[in-house]
């Protein structure tokens, strides 16, 4: 799979509530299914629980495991890494064009206040 596909779902992955809830709480420590029903923020069947969970493990966000009757679901950190290194690369990019903007409306500033105009407030 492509980079860019991968991101492409992690961040549709992520893009819902629910998703972002069990990530959260596999951050904690690997669940089973009945586990993640338990701690589910809202009242949640095992068939929606499991749908959550496909997308999540397609995107590689997590994987599945098994333990006798038990599949544990545990993090997989390599897309989120993967996600925020994305993400990154942009911050900084972010980051020196607000700076830019911060710089050029000081000098505006500066610049009436040099004039004699009282800027708005």
């Amino acid at each position: 799979m492509l980079a860019a596909d991968r991101l492409d779902q992690t961040f549709a992955a992520l893009a819902d509530p629910t998703r972002r809830a069990i990530v959260v709480r596999l951050a904690k420590g690997e669940a089973s299914v009945n586990e993640l029903i338990d701690e589910a923020p809202s009242p949640m069947t095992q068939p929606a629980i499991s749908k959550h969970l496909k997308v999540l493990e397609r995107a590689g966000l997590i994987t599945r495991g098994r333990d006798a009757q038990r599949r544990p679901c545990k993090l997989e950190v390599a897309a989120i890494v993967e996600a925020v290194d994305w993400l990154e690369r942009y911050r900084h990019q972010w980051e020196q064009r607000f700076q830019a903007l911060d710089n050029l409306l000081e000098e505006l500033k500066d610049k009436e206040s040099r004039h004699g105009k009282n800027p708005k407030r």
